[in-house]
């Protein structure tokens, strides 16, 4: 699979939303971080997890974290793009 042709046709699916974004939405994105109590929830099921000892549900939640994770940085590479141009 060619990621080239991935990531385009990616981008022309996503970039028009956007667009619909105002410039003040756009900041607020591009500034977003989790709260204390997320990021202290983050660090103690990363400390979980370089250990081994994360349970089954503890996992599911962590990768549920790296998903979002994913998105966001998605997202935010976008606005940034908007912002940018």
């Amino acid at each position: 699979m060619d990621s080239d042709i991935v990531s385009r046709a990616f981008r022309r699916g996503v970039d028009p939303i956007f667009d619909l974004l105002t410039p003040d939405q756009a900041e607020k994105i591009v500034g977003y971080h989790a709260d204390e109590a997320l990021q202290g929830r983050l660090e103690w099921l990363a400390d979980r997890a370089s250990e081994g000892t994360l349970t089954d549900d503890e996992r599911a939640e962590y990768e549920g974290y790296a998903r979002a994770n994913q998105f966001l940085s998605v997202l935010c590479a976008g606005v940034r793009r908007k912002l940018a141009s």
